[in-house]
């Protein structure tokens, strides 16, 4: 095997672990993304429930003052 064999060879090899590397990195990118996205529509969840929520106090002190004037 020849020098420029061996620096073929690992020039393969760092090619190869810079491809993986780049591919873990869209992954975990990948995933950040999505837990973002879930935590993002877990905070709406809540937020729509509290609107809610204090909708139906309103109403319901609403419909109470009416009912004991």
């Amino acid at each position: 095997m020849g020098i420029k064999d061996q620096f073929q060879d690992k020039a393969q090899d760092l090619s190869e672990k810079a491809k993986q590397a780049a591919q873990r990195g869209r992954s975990e990118a990948s995933e950040r993304s999505s837990q973002s996205r879930e935590q993002s529509r877990e905070q709406s969840r809540e937020q729509s429930q509290d609107s809610l929520d204090d909708a139906q106090q309103e109403a319901e002190d609403r419909f109470n003052r009416d009912y004991d004037a």
